[in-house]
């Protein structure tokens, strides 16, 4: 029976992948703080992984009906999974940026990072053992 990485580590590795890309759109937000008529943007993380756990169920189809090496993977679009974010308090200068909230959603977008890097090092102990027959 085979068994190959995507079996095994499930969603972690994309749900990985979209939290240091999260990470990067939040810390531009931060960065342009001060930036007049700059729009903050953040990733919808369910819905994103929604679309990518959707179009790989249509993968896994397409590939019992081809060959495995007919298909190429499509990564995400660079900004198409990126949305404006609405501000509770506009400022004058057009800038839609507020710390507290991005700093916030920063630090729970940390949390949630590391949560997905411990849940893949528990997928990879558990794939040690399996190999090692302990």
């Amino acid at each position: 029976m085979k068994i190959g990485f995507d079996a095994a580590l499930g969603v972690h590795p994309a749900a990985l992948a979209l939290r240091a890309r999260r990470t990067e759109v939040l810390a531009n937000n931060l960065a342009n703080a001060d930036t007049p008529n700059f729009k903050a943007r953040d990733i919808d993380f369910k819905s994103v992984m929604a679309a990518q756990a959707e179009q790989q169920s249509r993968a896994v189809a397409a590939l019992r009906t081809t060959h495995p090496g007919h298909l190429a993977s499509s990564p995400m679009e660079p900004d198409g999974d990126l949305m404006y974010r609405n501000p509770t308090l506009p400022s004058l200068d057009g800038n839609t940026v507020e710390g507290h909230v991005e700093q916030a959603e920063f630090a729970n977008n940390s949390v949630n990072f590391m949560a997905s890097l411990r849940f893949l090092d528990g997928k990879f102990r558990n794939l040690t053992t399996a190999i090692k027959g302990e």
